[in-house]
């Protein structure tokens, strides 16, 4: 069974200086977790976790990662000013975009970023877009067909729209190496959240075998090989938590077996995971405000899809505490809700939970990765405030929540901007 991490008496006190809805990560936890995973892999010299901003972008926290050795993988130019912002530069951060606008490119250069090429033809974009090809490069592999495991199918990587072919990958490796290359590395994506300890090895082996083909075919010197993410978290609460140990071994093993062999043992393995690293550690607190009693009993929370949108958007399950009555029997099938117009603006469809009374608190787990980040403003809902509960059970605001000015600030070209300002 799922545990929050903070307890009824914990919220009460922090609703005292900051109202519901908000987003409450565990520094503790994500903090020891990041250790975990540096020690999973400290077998590998070279080894680097690249945080993936995209999933909690918060200065205070990435800055709090930084300093335990994490880098940061960005995918936007607003992406790439949080990392220069916390101090983040140089191969601190790996830069993963597709369909990438020439400026983030330029930009992600000025910081002398690691740049992951999607495509190929963005050999030539890159060159005119800084006018040369940087020293260090990377490219994204996409193997095509269907990614299996023993568990059945993961993902189907065939239907992607990111990275390369094999003959593109190998012909980008050329022309890259003539442009003035000299370190490469490679970079694949083929499952997402997967909860097995099987993925990270298996998708290790075959970029192995890759890479010995590469630099045996092409001559060109690889210098690391990029996992990626997809390392995922047990959502389900009967679901069993990967491994990070078991899945570093995993790893070495394939390492041992096809790098060492062939005089490569010198290669760095790089990671990009942002679920793992941050989603555990992360909760959406609400409060019941409402219940209503038609053909099905709701609970209506002053949280809405605005706040976490996966639910809404996947159909995606996020287990449920309410605080306090974490022994009591869930006797009670609700559909727990937001007040959006919106008829999937639903946290859960007939769920067990116990007696809700109003002014509850429910605790919405594993949402400290794609939680906040996916928010937006429908209905005019405006976005919640980011708390961090300290290692040393204090409690800190990292982002306060949206204002109506905030909301209205991109009005600023409009006649009704100062009236819309003076009602603010």
């Amino acid at each position: 069974m799922k545990k929050p991490f903070v307890t009824k008496a914990q919220v009460e006190e922090i609703v005292k200086n900051y109202p519901t809805p908000f987003y409450l990560y565990d520094e503790k936890g994500f903090v020891e977790n990041a250790k975990a995973v540096y020690d999973a892999f400290s077998w590998n010299k070279g080894f680097k976790e690249y945080f993936a901003v995209k999933a909690t972008p918060n200065p205070v926290l990435m800055d709090i990662l930084g300093k335990i050795g994490c880098g940061f993988d960005c995918s936007s130019e607003t992406e790439l000013m949080l990392c220069e912002a916390i101090g983040a530069t140089g191969e601190d951060i790996m830069f993963s975009s597709n369909d990438t606008p020439a400026c983030e490119y330029a930009y992600a250069d000025k910081l002398g970023a690691i740049i992951n090429l999607d495509d190929i033809t963005h050999i030539d974009f890159l060159e005119e877009t800084i006018g040369r090809i940087p020293k260090t490069i990377s490219c994204r592999y996409n193997p095509g067909g269907v990614f299996k495991m023993s568990n059945g199918i993961m993902d189907n990587p065939g239907d992607s729209k990111y990275g390369m072919t094999k003959d593109q990958l190998f012909e980008a490796f050329r022309i890259l190496k003539s442009k003035g290359a000299e370190n490469f590395g490679i970079h694949s994506f083929l499952a997402s959240n997967t909860v097995t300890n099987e993925y990270y090895p298996m998708l290790a082996g075959q970029l192995f075998e890759l890479a010995v083909e590469l630099q045996k075919e092409t001559g060109c010197k690889i210098a690391f090989i990029n996992l990626s993410g997809g390392v995922g978290i047990p959502y389900l609460p009967d679901q069993e938590a990967n491994d990070i140990k078991v899945i570093g071994e995993g790893v070495r093993k394939e390492f041992e077996k096809i790098m060492v062999p062939a005089g490569m043992g010198d290669v760095a393995i790089y990671t990009e995971m942002g679920r793992f690293m941050m989603g555990p550690y992360g909760a959406l607190v609400t409060k019941a405000i409402h219940e209503k009693h038609i053909y099905k009993e709701y609970i209506g929370v002053d949280a809405c899809a605005v706040n976490l949108m996966r639910p809404a958007m996947y159909g995606a399950y996020h287990h449920i505490t309410v605080l306090g009555k974490e022994n009591e029997t869930p006797d009670t099938v609700y559909d727990v809700t937001g007040s959006l117009c919106e008829n999937n603006d639903k946290f859960a469809v007939d769920r067990k939970l116990p007696k809700i009374e109003m002014g509850d608190y429910l605790f919405i787990h594993d949402t400290g990765a794609h939680g906040f980040s996916m928010g937006y403003n429908y209905n005019g809902k405006l976005k919640c405030a980011e708390l961090l509960l300290q290692s040393d059970g204090s409690v800190k605001m990292i982002r306060r929540a949206e204002t109506p000015k905030d909301y209205f600030a991109t009005f600023d070209c409009l006649e009704v901007a100062d009236k819309l300002d003076s009602l603010t």
